[in-house]
């Protein structure tokens, strides 16, 4: 049975975002993936859906979505780090992944962010295969 994942921040806009999209690719087997901010925000920031594209995610479906929009409780929770108190949703695991907002930044503050989810999410689905999560 796969787990349910939820990636969160504020907007839901640029890192639980590029989690999503990660985890959609990589971890389809065993993951049911969601992402969601607790603030309204227009559009996936471009430069984010930008540098996935370049690694092969595709993001162009991709829309902000409010903490309502997703299911009430999941397996796991992940948040990004949001420098704020984070939003909570029920779950049996969570952690909290502590990485800059690269919003505002250069592209390559982009890159660096996308890699180090990458490397997060491979670490998750790993763990979720061994049963550790």
């Amino acid at each position: 049975m796969k787990k349910k994942v939820a990636f969160i921040c504020v907007h839901n806009s640029c890192r639980s975002q590029m989690a999503e999209g990660w985890a959609k690719k990589l971890g389809s087997d065993v993951l049911e993936v969601y992402s969601a901010g607790t603030e309204n925000y227009h559009e996936v920031k471009p430069l984010a859906a930008m540098v996935m594209e370049e690694a092969g995610v595709d993001m162009s479906g991709h829309t902000p979505k409010l903490l309502a929009d997703i299911p009430e409780e999941v397996d796991i929770l992940i948040t990004m780090g949001c420098n704020v108190v984070c939003p909570f949703l029920p779950n049996s695991h969570s952690e909290d992944w502590g990485l800059d907002d690269p919003s505002g930044g250069p592209v390559e503050d982009y890159i660096k962010t996308r890699d180090v989810i990458k490397e997060k999410v491979e670490d998750l689905i790993e763990r979720v295969k061994n049963n550790e999560v």
